[in-house]
């Protein structure tokens, strides 16, 4: 910070302090200049990089999912009630399989179990027919 000791020379120009503040100036434009084409040619690497175009040529429909994702997140949707639903749900359905599968073993379980104790129960009453034959006295006869 300067101070002025002469007032009369107050709004005057001298040359010394505008060569000065018009090299600042200069130096100020070629760095921002240089940071510029900094800044474009990262990002022309990052665009090499991640290839946007040839993914959007051959997954168009899944680049338009992946950009409404983006802009849900950066529009501040990710801590909405809509977002906590959506993955619930997902997470429903992504468990679905898993659950199948233990219904499954489960059942296959219940099965062999059932047919091991039928065929241990038919091998004790002795009957070829595995111990299904009718009641005596036929059905609805009570003796």
């Amino acid at each position: 910070m300067s101070t002025f000791q002469n007032a009369q020379n107050n709004g005057s120009h001298t040359t010394g302090d505008n060569q000065g503040f018009g090299q600042r100036v200069d130096q100020i434009g070629s760095e921002a200049q240089q940071l510029w084409s900094n800044a474009r040619t990262a990002v022309s690497d990052l665009g090499q990089t991640l290839d946007i175009k040839g993914r959007v040529d051959r997954n168009p429909y899944g680049m338009i999912a992946a950009a409404l994702g983006v802009g849900y997140v950066l529009g501040g949707g990710l801590f909405t009630p809509l977002t906590g639903r959506i993955l619930k749900l997902g997470v429903r359905l992504a468990m679905l399989p898993f659950v199948k599968d233990e219904l499954l073993g489960m059942a296959e379980s219940a099965l062999r179990g059932y047919e091991a104790g039928h065929a241990s129960v038919a091998g004790q009453t002795g009957a070829p027919g595995g111990g299904t034959s009718p009641r005596p006295g036929g059905p609805g006869n009570i003796s």
